[in-house]
Parts: structure tokens; sequence; C-alpha cells
């Protein structure tokens, strides 16, 4: 409509050419568009103005933090999380707005909602542990409860696996290894590192996985009679019975493996070092008050 606006009168003279870009009455324009002219007038100011009203500042700055704090999660955070980061730094804001205007910068996190069941391969040798857990994964406390799986990974030179394992209070994960080969080493090294995070003060601890041949192995059980702690074992074939560490795996795969190529084996070794880092002390999670688990832990030691 400001295109093409002109004053509501034009005086003619005999003779005189038409402008060569047609202009209409403002307003005949609002009529026909059933606008009212003070809202077209009132447009026009806002259009015209240098400086930002308050609201207009305000929503500026929201983007610019908005927007860091996106990027500072790698790309990774939705709405919720970002709302937890501005609220952190003094911000009164509510999801809403943030999740507004997200959506209009173009901006979305990644949320994985589902996650691959893998097949685990079982030793019909084996003897099994029972359950302990029963799907009761946080029992509220650090060191109750520790998680345990092993997933598929691949680079240019070829095929590695990552073990971790996290606590089921805190979501921590206390020690991981990776290999180019699936074995029971790789998950004693993944043991003793967890014990070393807890300072030794594990004995008791639940130690919950799948039946694959690696958790059933003597090397795995020898570890955790050393480390004092018990082991547990879901049913073969039901995902459920680990679901926390199929959801781990989900989260690292969508938020860093499935985004990068990775060259060569160093180079995974990097990025899943770097990404664990990023998970204990930086990334929220919803289950634990948009804390990271280093910050959880911390405010857990606090209230002590």
């Amino acid at each position: 409509m400001a295109k093409y606006a002109g004053p509501d009168e034009f005086a003619e003279t005999a003779g005189t050419i038409s402008p060569k870009r047609t202009r209409f009455s403002v307003l005949r324009m609002a009529r026909l568009l059933g606008v009212s002219t003070s809202g077209y007038y009132a447009h026009v100011k806002r259009a015209a103005a240098s400086v930002l009203t308050p609201r207009q500042q305000r929503r500026a700055d929201l983007e610019v933090k908005i927007t860091q704090a996106h990027k500072d999660s790698n790309g990774t955070y939705g709405s919720p999380w970002i709302t937890a980061e501005l609220r952190d730094q003094g911000e009164v804001v509510t999801a809403k707005t943030v999740a507004k205007i997200m959506a209009s910068i173009g901006l979305e996190g990644i949320s994985p909602r589902t996650f691959k069941v893998k097949t685990t391969v079982v030793d019909p040798t084996a003897s099994f542990p029972p359950d302990l857990v029963d799907r009761a994964f946080d029992r509220g406390r650090l060191n109750a409860v520790w998680l345990t799986d092993i997933t598929y990974l691949t680079c240019g030179q070829g095929e590695m696996f990552l073990c971790a394992i996290r606590d089921g209070h805190s979501r921590k994960v206390l020690g991981y290894s990776i290999s180019d080969h699936i074995g029971a080493e790789m998950v004693t090294d993944a043991i003793d590192a967890a014990a070393t995070a807890r300072g030794g003060g594990c004995r008791g601890t639940i130690l919950h996985s799948d039946r694959g041949g690696e958790y059933t192995a003597h090397l795995t059980a020898q570890a955790c009679f050393r480390h004092g702690l018990r082991r547990s074992m879901g049913a073969t074939g039901i995902c459920w019975d680990n679901s926390p560490a199929e959801s781990f795996w989900s989260t690292f795969k969508h938020e860093e493996y499935y985004r990068h190529v990775y060259a060569r084996k160093t180079e995974l070794v990097a990025a899943v070092d770097k990404w664990v880092r990023f998970y204990n002390s930086v990334r929220r999670h919803s289950a634990i008050g948009m804390l990271s688990p280093d910050d959880y832990e911390t405010s857990l030691r606090a209230a002590a």
C-alpha cells in the first residue's frame, strides 16, 4: 500500500502530463483494503523510525542471545534448553517466547525420539547374573546403579567400538573406552576408568548391562569383583531393559556422530572425547533440572 500511496487529492491542470508511476489516494486504498488510515500512517511512522522501540530492542537482544546459545550447544539445543540457558544468564523469558523467536530466525534443536535396537551377541555357554534393576534405573542417589553398553562406529580407516558407563542418577559418563575390536578388554578399561572417577567409592554399586559376550566374560566378572560392583543383566533382545544406555547412544549419534565424517581413527577418538566432556560439563539434561551432570552432582554435594 505504501508503494502506491499518494495525496488524497491531486490538483490537475489542463495540459499537464500524468505522473509516470500512478499514485492512489490513501483514503481510497484504505477503504478498499478494509484498513484504517490511522493504522497505515502508524505503520509508515514505525518503518521510518531510526530508533528501535523498547519492545523491538528486547526482541533484537533475545535473538542475539538465542543464536549464541544455539551456537554454543553445537546446534543441538531446542527451546527448553535455550530457555534454561537464558534464565541462568538472568533473563526473564518463557519457553514459548524462545520457541517463537527460534522459529522466526530458522533455528531448531536436535531431538531424537527413538533409538535403534541392536542385536546382542550372546555366549550360549555363559551364565547370566540376575536383573537387579528391573528398569528402576534411577534410585535417587549417586553410585546406586551404573549403566553400560557398547555401540558400533566407523570411520575412513575402518570400524570401531565404543563402551561407556554412566551413573543412573546424575547421567554422568564416568568412564568409556574406544577400540578397533570388540571384547571384554574394552569393558574392563571402562570399568577401571569409572571406578577411578569415583575415587574407588563404588563398592555395592550395581553395574547393569545387556547379555553380550563382553559382559558375561570372565575378565569382566573379575573387574567387577575387584571394584566391588554387583553385576546385573537385562533379558536378551529386550531393549527396554537397558533403555537409558540405548537412549544415550541415540543422543550421541544424532548430536555428534551422524553430523560429521571421520577420515581417521584418531579423529573419531578425539571427537568422542570432546563430546563426552561437553556432555558432562555443559549439556543440559531435562531429567536433572536442566543442569549438566557435573553441575547436578555439584549441587548434590552442596546440599549434603
